[in-house]
């Protein structure tokens, strides 16, 4: 065999400017708009209430299926699983995992006839949901393989050979991973120096990823490299399937992290891994399409797992509250602490909402659902860390104390500190909240770019500007005006949300509808004051994906509310949540709104500017760092390995 090919510069990391590495982003992203989106109408303007009402439920053998595989998971969790072994020993049982091999866990949604158990994203999120209250290793576990590792982008974009070669393997036996990120590469992937050398019917592969959650113990990996350009190859950033005992494959090391102790998480070297191109998934360049569409529906994981832990949030503060007494009485009735638990009651009802909402779109395949789970993703990320933390203030002292330590001096072992510590990856994982708000802002205003781009884009030629204007022009005009008035001014608009005898409802919906005329023309002001300096706006984007949140959480938990009451299942106690935290969100929508156009922006990028600069490094004095003196960013230049292979396949 010949000998593979190496690129000119295999150690050097491509150089890329901020337009380059914007211009591989948008290239990577749905340009299409082919179904009806709830939110994306929702920033437009347009409160499309009839696409997420009467609520969409699962089919009758779907219900039955998925209520079956809950029963055996639940019992395998209050049997088999010891949340704080796992916390003592920072790893999962080897057991465990097997017992959930067996269980099926790993092939959730896995078709049936690769031997998965074919449950709908409805019943794979309650079982994240219930595993991870658990232990919420145990639910990033099995969300990295099925959410975002092998099954899904070749459920998505496989051939029907890889789905027959690998599916099996990945429902009963394999452990999947997905590789993206690296040393000096998050978010930005244009910078992806991981490369992947045509040679023959294989690509050679060299690099290093970083933070591969379940690489230690996995079997199979979903490998991001960049081919080079060349004759007969289009090249750019691909995907790829790796077997993780492939020669060459190195475990450098398992990351240890401030929460989920059990997390196989690890440094993953490659070194002339040779990889057959029967096992690329789609075409060269298409790497960042399949990642990127493969997260629409993988984010979904997370606020499942987030939604579980309110449930248990809750639980602990309704317990606690009722027996630890202040002053004479509980002190759930006392107003400060009982806040907290309306708050984490509340919220734990439209995070639930929001997810089953998404979740149940999802399976339907009605509706684009891609903004709506990135929305549950960030606001179920933000808000469970917020309640986690209100959970750790009711408990006091004993909400800072360890599990253990409690358990040793003979108190209830209640680990809310752990949960604290464990949900605070969530604003991160998948997309930080920071991408996440520019993520979801980029679909927001994509109808504006859309007709309108052309006109801030300084490449544009006159002629391609006045094109822009024209086509902005008709847009405009017909949408616009429609910004000025609708069905939420009417007071007897969605009336069938006011039922007799139960708090209105139709009155959230209706500041809904209104608001949302209200957040699409603060788009429009915005863009018409910025233009092409709109994207470096990231504090106010932030701001205008943050209400978009809410409104869509107020509308999933009033659609909720409605439909509980209409199967008649606690529907009285389900409207009281829905009002109360209809009434929260609003207080603070209209703060974000008051801070889009005052607030410390501007003052704020001149401190920074001073920071970077060292003007006020005089502030730091009076202190001794702890910190240690290694390199801020690893070196990752492609070589053999020099380190021992941790890697730690479970059989």
């Amino acid at each position: 065999m010949s000998a593979p090919t190496t690129p000119s510069s295999p150690s050097s990391r491509p150089t890329v400017t901020e337009r380059e590495a914007r211009q591989v982003a948008e290239a990577a992203r749905e340009q299409d708009w082919r179904k009806p989106s709830f939110a994306k109408e929702l920033f437009l303007g347009r409160f499309r209430l009839d696409l997420i009402h009467p609520h969409p439920v699962p089919a009758d053998e779907d219900g039955r299926r998925g209520e079956e595989f809950l029963a055996k998971l639940r019992d395998f969790c209050e049997t088999k699983i010891d949340g704080s072994v796992i916390e003592r020993d920072a790893r999962i049982p080897d057991e465990v995992i097997t017992g959930l091999k067996e269980l099926g866990a790993f092939g959730m949604k896995i078709d049936t006839k690769y031997g998965g158990l074919g449950l709908t994203q409805v019943y794979y999120n309650k079982a994240l949901a219930l595993v991870g209250s658990a232990n919420p290793a145990i639910g990033a576990l099995l969300s990295a393989h099925q959410s975002i590792g092998v099954p899904q982008p070749l459920k998505m974009f496989g051939t029907q050979e890889q789905k027959d070669t690998f599916l099996p393997r990945c429902a009963r036996t394999d452990i999947s991973a997905f590789l993206l990120t690296e040393p000096d590469v998050g978010s930005d992937p244009a910078r992806l120096a991981t490369a992947a050398v045509p040679d023959g019917d294989d690509y050679v592969l060299d690099g290093v990823k970083l933070w591969t959650t379940n690489g230690v113990v996995a079997d199979l990996l979903v490998v991001m490299a960049r081919v080079p350009k060349s004759e007969g190859h289009k090249g750019g950033i691909t995907a790829f399937v790796v077997e993780a005992a492939s020669e060459g494959v190195t475990v450098e090391n398992r990351n240890a992290f401030m929460g989920l102790r059990g997390l196989e998480n690890g440094v993953t070297r490659f070194h002339r891994v040779r990889v057959p191109a029967a096992h690329r998934i789609g075409p060269e360049g298409a790497g960042l399409k399949i990642a990127l569409t493969t997260l629409n529906t993988g984010r979904l994981s997370l606020p499942a797992m987030c939604v579980g832990a309110g449930k248990w949030c809750l639980k602990i503060a309704r317990e606690w509250s009722a027996v630890r007494e202040q002053w004479g009485k509980p002190v759930a009735l006392h107003e400060a602490v009982g806040s907290k638990i309306a708050f984490i009651a509340a919220t734990t009802f439209a995070l639930e909402a929001v997810l089953d909402l998404s979740s149940q779109m999802a399976d339907e395949d009605r509706n684009d659902i891609r903004i709506e789970a990135a929305l549950a993703k960030l606001y179920g990320s933000e808000m469970a860390c917020l309640m986690a933390d209100h959970l750790v203030q009711i408990r006091g002292g004993r909400g800072f104390e360890t599990a253990a330590s409690l358990e040793a001096r003979g108190e209830r072992a209640v680990p809310a500190e752990q949960i604290l510590r464990d949900l605070r990856i969530n604003r991160i994982f998948e997309g930080s909240t920071e991408i996440m708000h520019l993520l979801i802002a980029r679909e927001a205003v994509d109808a504006h770019l859309s007709v309108a781009g052309d006109l801030i884009d300084p490449d544009k030629s006159l002629s391609d500007k006045a094109r822009a204007g024209a086509q902005a022009g008709v847009f405009y005009a017909k949408w616009l005006p429609k910004l000025v008035a609708g069905p939420g001014q009417l007071p007897r608009s969605y009336a069938e949300f006011h039922p007799s005898g139960h708090p209105d409802l139709a009155g959230h919906l209706r500041y809904v509808e209104r608001t949302a005329r209200k957040l699409a023309r603060s788009t429009f002001y915005a863009m018409s004051r910025w233009q092409g300096r709109m994207e470096t706006k990231q504090g106010f984007l932030g701001r205008v994906v943050d209400i978009g949140a809410e409104l869509f959480a107020m509308s999933a938990a009033c659609v909720r509310a409605e439909h509980l009451r209409a199967e008649g299942d606690h529907g009285r106690e389900a409207y009281q949540l829905a009002d109360a935290f209809c009434r929260q969100a609003r207080i603070r929508v209209e703060e974000l709104f008051g801070r889009l156009w005052t607030n410390t922006d501007d003052i704020d990028r001149k401190v920074v500017k001073g920071v970077l600069g060292g003007a006020y490094e005089w502030l730091e004095q009076g202190i001794v760092d702890p910190s240690g003196t290694g390199p801020w960013i690893a070196d990752a230049t492609p070589g053999p390995s020099q380190r021992e292979n941790v890697h730690r396949p479970i059989r």
